[in-house]
């Protein structure tokens, strides 16, 4: 069994006028016009922005602080410093 064409066949497709146009308010038959993207999508970029590399850092900055004072605490507990 072969597939059936996309298109329907012009003799059988209802209110179509000869040379291929349609009477006014109706509808043309459903058929894909086109295939594809109608323009290039931008490349996108794979690097890193400035503002994600300084909120990183700042982040690595308070994480460090906080550790550092959390050893610093446990160490003041156990008697080290004294």
């Amino acid at each position: 069994m072969t597939a059936q064409p996309p298109d329907p066949d012009p003799a059988n497709t209802p209110d179509l006028e000869s040379g291929g146009g349609v009477q006014p308010g109706s509808t043309p038959p459903d058929s894909a016009q086109t295939s594809g993207l109608s323009e290039h999508e931008p490349r996108t970029s794979w690097s890193f922005p400035p503002t994600g590399i300084a909120t990183m850092v700042v982040i690595g900055v308070i994480v460090a602080v906080f550790a550092a004072i959390a050893i610093l605490l446990i160490l003041d507990i156990a008697g080290v410093f004294d």
